[in-house]
C-alpha cells in the first residue's frame, strides 16, 4: 500500500516555505493565509487575492496566495519560491502599505520587492521596468531572498510532487487511436484571456477584442495580483467594445 500523502506533503511543504520565509523577510509580520494551487493560465506563475475566504464559521476572512503547478518542474524550486515570496510582498502591501487598483505593481511594491532580495523587472531580466501591470522578477544575488532559499533548500527543503508537462497524444501513444495534434500551438488574447489552436505560423485576432493573439512561446511567465476590480474592468471593457456602450 502506498503510504504517500500528496496533498499533506505538498501544502505542508509550501506552509513550511510560507513560515520560513515570514520570518527571514517580513520579520514575522504577515498573517497566516490560504495557500492554493492554480492552473488556468501557464504563463503565469501565481497570484494574490486579498479577503478572499471566509470561515465558515465565524466572520474572519483570510488571504489567498495561489501557486502555479505547472510551472513547478519547468521553473525549479529556487524560482518556485521567488514566486511565493513575490505573492508574500502583495500580502504584506496589502496589509501594510498602498496598493494601487487594478492589479498595477507600484513603486512601493517595487520598493518592498527589492528589499527583500528580488528585483522587479517586466521582462524578468535586468533593464526590464520596475512597475507596470503584468510584472516578472529575477533574484538579486547575495540578497535575502537568495541567501534565505538556499539555506531552506540546503536543509532539505523540496516540493515532493509536480505537475507532468502537457502531452500531446498521437496515433501511436493514444489507446484506441486519434488525430495528432502535435504541430498545433495555442494562442490566448492578452486582453480577455480567450484561448484558440492552430498552426505555429498563423497570425490570429481576438474576435472580442480586436487584439492580436500570443502563441504559447511567445511571452515569458509572469505573475500577478489578481482581485475582482481587475475581472470587473475587463468585463466592462468587453462589453463596450462589443456593444459600444458605456457601462457604469
Amino acid at each position: 500500500m502506498d503510504d504517500n500523502k500528496p496533498t499533506v506533503e505538498t501544502y505542508g511543504a509550501l506552509q513550511q516555505a510560507y513560515d520560513f520565509f515570514n520570518g527571514r523577510l517580513f520579520a514575522f509580520a504577515l498573517p497566516n493565509c490560504l495557500i492554493t494551487l492554480q492552473r488556468k493560465d501557464k504563463r503565469m506563475s501565481g497570484y494574490f487575492w486579498g479577503s478572499r475566504f471566509e470561515h465558515s464559521e465565524n466572520d474572519q476572512r483570510t488571504d489567498e496566495i495561489a501557486l502555479n503547478p505547472q510551472r513547478f518542474k519547468i521553473d525549479g524550486i529556487e524560482e518556485v519560491l521567488s514566486t511565493l515570496v513575490h505573492e508574500m510582498t502583495h500580502l504584506w502591501q496589502h496589509h501594510y502599505g498602498k496598493p494601487s487598483r487594478n492589479a498595477y505593481h507600484n513603486a512601493e511594491w517595487a520598493a518592498k520587492m527589492k528589499t527583500v532580495g528580488l528585483q522587479p523587472s517586466s521582462t524578468g531580466k535586468p533593464g526590464g521596468k520596475e512597475t507596470g501591470q503584468k510584472m516578472s522578477d529575477y533574484i538579486l544575488e547575495g540578497g535575502l531572498f537568495s541567501k534565505a532559499s538556499r539555506e531552506l533548500i540546503s536543509d532539505g527543503f523540496r516540493l515532493a510532487w509536480s505537475e507532468i508537462a502537457d502531452r500531446v497524444r498521437t496515433t501511436e501513444d493514444a489507446e484506441g487511436g486519434g488525430k495528432n495534434r502535435s504541430n498545433r500551438t495555442k494562442f490566448t488574447c492578452s486582453d480577455c484571456g480567450a484561448n484558440a489552436w492552430g498552426k505555429a505560423d498563423l497570425l490570429l485576432i481576438c474576435g472580442v477584442c480586436d487584439t492580436p493573439m500570443k502563441g504559447a512561446e511567445e511571452e515569458l511567465p509572469t505573475r500577478g495580483r489578481v482581485n475582482g476590480n481587475l475581472q470587473a474592468r475587463r468585463l466592462t471593457e468587453q462589453i463596450e467594445r462589443v456593444y459600444g456602450l458605456g457601462v457604469l
